[in-house]
């Protein structure tokens, strides 16, 4: 591979056969490629994948072109053969790039490959072995660190396979930036044979091995990401972008075992857009959707970085505020309803003037019991209605009492066998 590369470059005169070790080369990548496109063709939509198996094809073509070192000229062994191996490196820092959502950057691609072509037009590099090795080390360590810094950009991902991908690309980077000095001091003389040297050998494999080890790397981390794709699909509402009901429940229980080990309040903020039906009726079910969709954006942009809100289904909604008394739960619902009132008065051109009715209770004593919360801003959203929507009304223990006592049945029953939207 890469390794056959620098040793061809090093030394022009040199005729051995190491057709084994080619051959083996070449199956591995060529089969390593294929792997990763039928991948690929299998779930197309990580396009990264893609780019990673053209990578493995090409540096399989490159190490053919080597092959024909003797039997060729130099050019097509040795010029073009490194232009194809640095397009094959290239290939696979922009299947990084195109991971993590960045495009293609088309310069950057072939930068490598019309360096090369254009150094080895010049005598002082076409004379100079060491110049040659000097410029195909940094051009493939470029490529390799960019790979790995490309990964490093989107850390914030929870793949676990990205770090072996980092470490990898990083160090095999460095082994090749390594190479020219450590030359130097490799039992070499100027009639070795260096495809005997033992150095050599074993920079060749770790080449190889690199290669392999990359390829499966690589098709973890998409794999991963796939997995994470549907997870995350399975708890987020596809319309509005927020936790979905089943979400919502499962990361609000989360945040009440918090603020029990910290003694911190929380409160919970049940939502119903007000007369959301008559939306629908007047200007269509796809405008409805706009509309809930300008809710979740004015939610997410009117609560707490460690606030959780979530579709319940339909046209409601649900927050819960961590460390959150009952001052600040009002604050956050009477500022979100009038953000929303505000956000709302035109959409898309149309003169809506929607608006929100906010049920509130607050936990500040004792364990944080999520189903008796809801209930209780249930209740306080009940009255809401009650009272002419388009306000906050604060569950309280004479509200629960009186509420109990003129409603046969609370919502929040019926609510919960709503399946989120």
């Amino acid at each position: 591979m890469s390794g056959f590369s620098i040793a061809i470059v090093w030394w022009d005169s040199m005729s051995l056969d190491i057709n084994t070790l080619f051959l083996v080369t070449i199956y591995v990548e060529a089969m390593l490629g294929l792997l990763l496109l039928f991948a690929w063709v299998q779930n197309s939509g990580i396009m990264a994948v893609a780019w990673w198996g053209c990578a493995h094809i090409l540096r399989a073509a490159s190490v053919v072109l080597f092959g024909l070192y003797g039997s060729v000229s130099n050019l097509i062994s040795i010029d073009l053969a490194n232009a194809v191996l640095f397009t094959a490196f290239a290939m696979t820092w922009t299947g990084a790039r195109v991971f993590d959502g960045r495009t293609p950057h088309p310069l950057g691609l072939f930068a490598g490959a019309a360096l090369w072509l254009l150094a080895c037009r010049l005598p002082i590099v076409t004379e100079s072995p060491e110049a040659r090795i000097l410029i195909s080390s940094g051009i493939i360590t470029a490529y390799t660190w960019l790979a790995a810094y490309e990964f490093w950009q989107g850390r914030s991902e929870p793949l676990v396979s990205r770090w072996p991908a980092i470490f990898m690309l990083f160090a095999h980077g460095a082994l090749f930036l390594l190479r020219t000095p450590l030359s130097a001091v490799l039992p070499w003389s100027v009639n070795a044979q260096v495809f005997e040297s033992v150095w050599m050998t074993v920079l060749s494999f770790e080449a190889l091995l690199f290669t392999i080890a990359i390829a499966f790397i690589l098709l973890a981390m998409a794999k991963e990401r796939t997995e994470l794709l549907h997870k995350t699909a399975s708890l987020v509402d596809p319309l509005t972008g927020i936790a979905n009901r089943r979400a919502f429940l499962e990361g609000s229980a989360m945040l009440a075992r918090r603020a029990d080990t910290d003694s911190t309040g929380a409160a919970v903020l049940l939502i119903d857009l007000d007369h959301f039906k008559q939306i629908n009726d007047n200007y269509g079910h796809a405008f409805g959707d706009r509309v809930l969709q300008l809710f979740a954006q004015t939610a997410c942009a009117n609560i707490g970085p460690f606030d959780l809100v979530g579709r319940l289904g339909g046209e409601e909604f649900a927050a819960l505020l961590h460390n959150s008394g009952k001052d600040k739960a009002l604050a956050t619902a009477e500022k979100l309803r009038a953000a929303f009132a505000a956000a709302a008065l035109e959409v898309d051109g149309h003169p809506v003037n929607a608006t929100l009715s906010v049920g509130v209770a607050v936990s500040q004593h004792g364990p944080v019991d999520i189903s008796a919360m809801l209930a209780q801003a249930d209740q306080a959203l009940y009255h809401a209605k009650e009272r002419g929507r388009n306000r906050v009304e604060l569950a309280s223990l004479d509200l629960v009492l009186h509420l109990d006592s003129t409603t046969p049945s609370l919502r929040i029953p019926a609510l919960a066998n709503k399946s989120a939207a």
